[in-house]
């Protein structure tokens, strides 16, 4: 491999990882907010799922915090995963 192909190689490397990065949401438990209404009984909207999705890989560290644990853990949290078509959250 020339100096010119490894040279591109790097770029598409680093060009790929740093599009992944812009794509994980960072963790924010506020942004789970749309989902409010559905955790006191209310209706799963769509932006609710949406938000959920984009959080998913923060919800175990949510559930290790005691402030958010009751929310994650609880069964109508696991029902509302559910109703937007995400896995039993197992942490």
């Amino acid at each position: 491999m020339g100096k010119t192909a490894a040279s591109v190689l790097v770029v598409a490397l680093f060009t790929l990882v740093a599009a992944q990065a812009l794509h994980a949401a960072p963790c924010n438990p506020s942004a789970l907010s749309p989902c409010g209404g559905a955790l006191v009984g209310g209706v799963v909207t769509r932006g609710c799922c949406v938000q959920l999705r984009a959080q998913q890989g923060c919800l175990c560290q949510y559930a290790r915090n005691p402030a958010y644990r009751g929310y994650v853990n609880g069964p109508v949290a696991q029902s509302v995963a559910r109703t937007c078509g995400l896995p039993m959250i197992k942490c």
